[in-house]
């Protein structure tokens, strides 16, 4: 009986005979282009050209099952993320349309769907699918500290149910903004962001947070100690106030508004420092502190965070009295009232 040596997906010589070559191409564990070799043979050749007939009837493969209402297969560790088509529609209220093919998912926050086609299911799971072999307890941390974060402890899970053709879902901004897409491989995996920035993300992109070790930073910083960061190396969504600016540093120092702060790569070095001198840190109106950038990496900026946009139309609503248009204002209301 002929003995053959082939090579494994780890460029590793492996030794077999004859009669255990078939049972290897059906399990897939030789394929066409897989590398092999017996005596009399010059040097390695692919096994398709040598044993054409071996592959004939796996060419083209089985289709895989339809998929079950769970959704997406489990996640495994080294897993790539679902690569998902994507096209962001509208201008200051916007919406991001995701587009599946059969078996991919797509992660998003509780409540921000806006719409969904046939063959689209969702379910609501504690986390966002990254480690399906984690605990009752490791999932019950988890939502605790998205609960820190002021997020709610579920995430969805959407997917394409069907097993042909492609079906959309879309996200919507929570407020006035811009979606920003980020394909985390150009940011080597990583990416810290506010607390509330996330929106949408292919599956498999582990969406955790970060505690900033810096004292400063950590009372003062408009995140506070905590912030998101999420990991993958697919699609990821987030949603910022107002205008986005996009700076690139190149080893130098940014000084920005807390708020306005949407999200940077993590290389570079995040800290908090005091407004300049007593009078203007009290009376100056930018705030008592500003967000520190230095190094090299990419900075996300927001012209109008949720938090000013709040202030503003609670200062310009019932709370202060004053009607609009109104020379009298609050003493109108006064009069008004007594009339």
């Amino acid at each position: 009986m002929k003995q053959w040596h082939y090579a494994d997906q780890e460029s590793r010589p492996k030794q077999i005979s004859d009669a255990e070559i078939h049972a290897l191409v059906k399990s897939g564990e030789i394929g066409p282009e897989t590398r092999i070799w017996t005596d009399g043979m010059k040097d390695w050749a692919p096994a398709g050209d040598l044993m054409p007939q071996l592959f004939q009837n796996t060419a083209n493969g089985t289709p895989p099952p339809p998929l079950s209402s769970g959704g997406a297969p489990p996640y495994t560790a080294g897993q790539k993320c679902h690569e998902i088509d994507y096209e962001i529609m509208g201008g200051d209220m916007q919406i991001v349309e995701v587009e599946l093919d059969p078996s991919e998912t797509v992660i998003a926050e509780a409540g921000a769907m806006n719409y969904l086609e046939e063959e689209i299911t969702f379910e609501a799971k504690m986390g966002d699918g990254s480690e399906p072999s984690q605990g009752m307890m490791g999932k019950l941390l988890s939502a605790g500290k998205r609960a820190i974060t002021g997020e709610s402890i579920f995430m969805t899970h959407f997917s394409h149910a069907g097993v042909s053709g492609k079906r959309r879902v879309a996200f919507a901004a929570p407020y006035p903004g811009k979606i920003i897409p980020i394909n985390m491989a150009e940011f080597g995996g990583e990416l810290l962001c506010q607390k509330d920035a996330f929106l949408c993300a292919a599956y498999g992109t582990r969406v955790s947070i970060a505690f900033n070790r810096k004292i400063g930073a950590g009372f003062f910083g408009g995140e506070g100690f905590i912030l998101q960061k999420l990991e993958g190396d697919g699609m990821a969504f987030i949603h910022a106030g107002g205008h986005v600016i996009k700076k690139e540093l190149k080893g130098e120092t940014l000084r920005v508004d807390t708020g306005c702060l949407v999200g940077f790569s993590p290389e570079i070095d995040y800290n908090i420092e005091r407004a300049g001198s007593l009078k203007s840190m009290f009376f100056g109106g930018e705030g008592l502190f500003l967000a520190t950038l230095r190094g090299h990496g990419t900075v996300y900026l927001q012209s109008l965070p949720f938090s000013r946009l709040a202030d503003r139309i609670i200062g310009a609503g019932g709370a202060s009295g004053k009607g609009e248009g109104s020379v009298l204002g609050s003493l109108g209301n006064l009069l008004d009232g007594d009339s």
